[in-house]
């Protein structure tokens, strides 16, 4: 186990999904943004590549992409958890 300074967020998800069984872990890969959100998301990355974000555009998509990153762990911590099995 890792010591408290090198935990990680993949540490801590491995922990959570260690002990789902198969059908669990499988409906976890479902767990995804919806169309509309998918469509702001990209809205506010053309803008960012243009250079014409707002502060305020910024920092919704900066939790956009913090979350994103979120789930494509979580999948993969799924996944891994699934082949473990």
């Amino acid at each position: 186990m890792p010591t408290t300074a090198s935990l990680t967020e993949a540490d801590i998800l491995e922990k959570v999904v260690a002990n789902l069984s198969s059908d669990e872990a499988r409906s976890l890969l479902n767990v995804r943004y919806d169309q509309q959100t998918l469509k702001e998301i990209r809205q506010l990355l053309r803008k960012n590549n243009r250079g014409s974000i707002t502060s305020q555009e910024r920092l919704a998509l900066e939790k956009y992409l913090r979350v994103g990153q979120f789930l494509d762990l979580l999948h993969a911590k799924s996944k891994e958890s699934q082949l473990q099995k």
